[in-house]
């Protein structure tokens, strides 16, 4: 069971502000800032057809590929999530780097994998994620990973 807070936060402006302030950053070109363990994801409105920006946090780098993965903290519902199932060609920043990528969710079983090095990684951020999306405080551990990636959406986004 997942506990989402039952209003979305586009009808909460003090945090919707909160949350937005990074993209602010990645306009002024201070992207940097943000480091790399953040991106901005630059994709398409699935209904207006309108360019939409997100940060993530990201989850795992693989820099043989190039490829970022990054997790649907508010899941499936999440709106940046639900536009690019719909169209999956975006562009990626990461500190003041610039590339077109493709957004393809993962499998569970390797969204495991990927949620098993972050929680390896960052553990505290971790026991986070699962506090928010799964309302309990576990372990950073394989089985509380394969809880989360049921719920969760990891999401890899490769280079074009």
């Amino acid at each position: 069971m997942t506990r989402l807070s039952a209003k979305p936060v586009r009808e909460r402006p003090l945090l919707r502000a909160f949350m937005r302030f990074p993209i602010y950053l990645y306009r002024a070109r201070l992207g940097w800032l943000m480091g790399n363990r953040f991106l901005m994801l630059n994709h398409t409105g699935r209904k207006s057809g309108l360019p939409r920006y997100v940060v993530l946090e990201v989850v795992a780098h693989d820099e043989a590929s190039g490829t970022y993965y990054v997790v649907s903290g508010w899941g499936k519902k999440a709106d940046w999530y639900r536009n690019v199932l719909k169209t999956p060609s975006v562009t990626v920043q990461v500190k003041n780097r610039r590339f077109d990528a493709l957004a393809e969710t993962l499998p569970e079983e390797e969204g495991v994998e990927r949620l098993w090095s972050y929680a390896q990684k960052y553990p505290a951020a971790f026991r986070e994620l699962v506090r928010v999306m799964l309302g309990e405080r576990l372990s950073p551990d394989r089985e509380t990973c394969q809880k989360l990636a049921a719920v969760v959406p990891v999401v890899a986004l490769r280079p074009r």
